[in-house]
């Protein structure tokens, strides 16, 4: 047998303390602990929250990806033909089935599909095909069948098996199709219908599993052939959803084991089933899609005759982020400007004591230290800043001289000058470049939605963000994609409120998780983290990431602090430098989106 030395190409190594850097499958002695450690990649399984579709349903039918999607038909308590489709962010009503009807199958992607079978009310062994457009009838099944049959493949090369046909026990039918008819093959080993609803597999290799009124756990895997038992679920339940990529890769989530609804989660590995987190909320009659580490859940009902619009996303095994302490600021400062990136990144301005003392320093930071450069022309804080480490703005604030200002200072890699200004206004937000800018927000002296668009010569008010408010967090890519999140407003302070900026209006989406002000945030519109705020300790270190959909929390920083310079990096390296905890500080946290956990070999 090989040895670790023989395999790794290095022997395991005696610290004192763990390695500053392990690599990934290295193994080594830790001397004050007197245990053999290793790493490995920091990752959760959890559903998200997604965007809600327009019609609320049941027994609907969903085939696509996470990002890309369409759903169909359904009952909303009655029949529905009603399709949507997803674009990765919102659901758009689309030409409805020919006929409509709930509990069939489905094969395909998003803009390629099929449905066959389900109740119209009667039971159907209609079929239609999807082309992104619009739906065409084409050859019917050879049984007509409803009740959620299991079904995988493509719309020209797709499954049906099982469903409901009038007997209590549901049929063992299997069908295959070829672009242009269905074929009877082998049938299930177990007749059964409301099965697990949702797969990509191919029709060759896909899963059938749970099913029947009072939930089933049986699975059985399709090899192109016939039908294999295999490893059962470790719940019993009837009309879940579901995901899959082939017979060893698959997900299990909600459905009913009446009297309940289910919100129980479990993934697939060829063999066997392990438990994992739960959907956000409880529900039967779902629908899912998409694969068994990757899944899109929608609709169903949480009660009879009580249905639903909302979805669900699931990742398996994503990284976790986790802030690291790097570098401190030269000036210690609370409310700066900051632009850039992580690891080139600019600050600016600033207040000291509570803003009292107002700075003009500037820092570069290159993702582990800081450096001095050329000063502002004016010294302020509660301004906000936007750009690059070579070209950047620092707009409004709060300078010795006034309450606040609508002064603007352009940098240009070496010094700064005093361009255009803006309304004037401190403790405001902003997003984008030197050239396609956008500012928002903040007070003078009271709350305000004002936002201004910066075309790299001029400023130009626009529409007002639907609420006003001050202190807020905010980023963008550009004078036409931004988002604006949290702030101080009345009521009720502490602000939740997200609205996002298409170039034209402001629209408002997912509340925030906590209410909080004085908040950073880095990214673009779709893809955001946003940290720290007041009140602190409360909303001081939490950190929470926006997927363009909505926000769910993170690893918190490491500093509980508020007014922390912004905006500088992405959704995944971001920077947090100074800020107030409540006292000044230079304090910088470097985020990444992965992380790494350390663990120690048992030898019990």
């Amino acid at each position: 047998m090989a040895d670790y030395k023989e395999v790794r190409g290095v022997k395991i190594r005696d610290y004192t303390t763990n390695p500053d850097n392990p690599i990934e499958g290295q193994v080594w002695y830790n001397k004050t602990d007197n245990v053999a450690k290793y790493e490995i990649p920091n990752v959760l399984t959890s559903w998200r929250t997604g965007a809600n579709f327009n019609t609320a349903r049941e027994q609907l039918m969903m085939f696509g990806t996470t990002s890309l999607a369409t759903i169909t038909g359904g009952l909303k308590p009655s029949h529905s033909g009603a399709t949507e489709t997803f674009d990765g962010t919102s659901w758009t009503e689309v030409n409805n089935l020919n006929t409509a009807r709930g509990g069939a199958g489905q094969a395909g992607i998003y803009n390629e599909g099929l449905v066959f079978g389900g109740q119209t009310p009667s039971n159907t062994a209609a079929c239609e095909n999807w082309n992104g457009s619009n739906w065409t009838e084409v050859a019917d099944l050879n049984t007509a069948r409803s009740a959620s049959l299991t079904a995988a493949g493509t719309d020209t090369a797709a499954l049906a098996a099982g469903g409901y046909a009038g007997s209590p026990s549901g049929v063992a039918n299997t069908e295959t199709w070829n672009g242009s008819a269905w074929t009877e093959v082998n049938d299930l080993n177990q007749a059964r219908y409301a099965l697990a609803n949702g797969s990509n597999a191919p029709y060759t290799n896909c899963l059938a599993y749970a099913g029947n009124q009072g939930g089933q756990i049986l699975n059985e895997s399709w090899n192109g052939t016939s039908w294999t038992e295999v490893g059962d679920l470790n719940k019993a339940r009837t009309y879940p959803g579901g995901g899959s990529s082939s017979s060893t890769s698959a997900v299990c989530f909600a459905g009913g084991n009446p009297p309940g609804h289910g919100a129980e989660t479990e993934t697939w590995n060829g063999s066997s089933w392990t438990e994992t987190s739960d959907c956000n909320t409880s529900k039967n009659r779902i629908a899912g899609c998409g694969t068994g580490t990757s899944a899109l859940s929608g609709g169903g009902q949480t009660a009879p005759e009580a249905v639903q619009n909302n979805t669900e996303e699931l990742a398996v095994n994503a990284p976790v982020g986790a802030w690291s302490t790097s570098g401190s600021m030269n000036t210690a400062r609370l409310a700066a400007g900051a632009a850039g990136t992580q690891t080139a990144a600019l600050a600016f301005g600033g207040g000291a004591g509570g803003t009292a003392t107002k700075k003009d320093e500037t820092e570069t930071y290159n993702g582990t230290s800081f450096s001095e450069v050329n000063n502002l022309n004016s010294a302020r804080s509660l301004g906000t800043g936007l750009g690059t480490q070579t070209a950047a703005l620092l707009a409004g604030g709060d300078p010795p001289s006034a309450a606040d200002t609508g002064e603007v200072e352009q940098w240009n890699g070496s010094s700064w000058t005093e361009i255009a200004d803006i309304t004037s206004r401190r403790q405001l937000a902003s997003g984008g470049t030197t050239t396609s800018g956008l500012v928002f927000g903040g007070d003078n002296p009271n709350s305000t939605g004002i936002t201004e668009s910066w075309n790299g010569s001029a400023w130009t008010e626009v529409s007002d963000l639907n609420q006003a408010r001050t202190v807020l967090g905010g980023c963008g890519a550009s004078n036409t994609s931004a988002l604006a999140f949290g702030g101080y407003y009345s009521p009720p302070g502490q602000g939740t409120v997200t609205e996002t900026w298409n170039g034209s209006a402001w629209t408002e989406v997912n509340d925030m998780n906590n209410g909080r002000h004085v908040i950073a945030g880095s990214g673009v519109q779709t893809a955001c983290l946003a940290f720290g705020g007041f009140p602190i300790p409360a909303g001081g270190t939490k950190t929470e990431d926006w997927n363009g959909i909505n926000w769910v929390e993170t690893s918190d920083l490491s500093t509980a602090r508020g007014a922390v310079g912004t905006p500088t990096g992405t959704s995944a390296a971001a920077a947090a430098m100074g800020g107030s905890t409540p006292s000044d500080t230079a304090v910088t946290e470097n985020w990444s989106g992965t992380s790494e956990l350390i663990k120690t070999i048992s030898t019990d």
